[in-house]
């Protein structure tokens, strides 16, 4: 679904994926935001993240951690990116997808199948094994997996229709209720300030 841009250039550092596709006879819109920049605080088992990060965590609906199979590192940010996410959402049923790339590349690997499905079975996630290189229909797959899910927690969400997370989220405040405030705002500074 997120498919690589053209030329060959590198995507830039926390772009926004957008792509409609159908489950179910549905239409969904998936977005998927890249989120760059996570790394290890050094000597701990914490991440260090942009605060561009916490907002896209704050408002995903899913997760797809993604590592490749040839660098462990990338592997080992999972488990603390994990626990950050549920410091942010400590009682949400949050669809997840460990998904392990560079699957073509198994004389250079370091992560075992093996450690990968145990990480995902501890974390309450599905594993899947991909190689974004040489099949992309694999990466799809994996993507649809995870939005059939994403689709089957809303629908069970007491016969309402939600996108994703069973998480009172604020509504972004239109226009007109934005200059409703603004009015009633100085309105009554307006009185406050007359019966003085």
């Amino acid at each position: 679904l997120v498919q690589p841009l053209t030329n060959d250039l590198p995507s830039p550092p926390g772009a926004l994926y957008s792509r409609k596709f159908t489950i179910d006879g549905e239409q969904i819109s998936l977005q998927v935001q890249d989120t760059p920049f996570v790394s290890l605080e050094e000597d701990t088992d914490s991440i260090c993240c942009q605060e561009q990060i916490n907002r896209s965590i704050y408002w995903a609906d899913g997760f797809v951690f993604v590592y490749s199979i040839t660098d462990y590192e990338s592997f080992r940010l999972l488990r603390p990116l994990h626990q950050h996410i549920r410091r942010i959402h400590p009682n949400a049923n949050i669809p997840l997808l460990l998904m392990a790339n560079k699957g073509d590349l198994l004389r250079a690997r370091q992560v075992s199948s093996k450690e990968g499905l145990q990480l995902a079975t501890e974390l309450g996630g599905t594993y899947c094994e991909v190689s974004a290189r040489e099949n992309c229909e694999g990466v799809r797959e994996a993507f649809q997996q995870l939005c059939q899910e994403l689709s089957r927690s809303s629908s069970s969400c007491n016969g309402e229709k939600r996108r994703g997370l069973h998480l009172v989220r604020p509504k972004s405040p239109n226009m007109q209720d934005l200059k409703r405030r603004l009015k009633q705002a100085l309105t009554s500074k307006g009185k406050s300030a007359t019966t003085l």
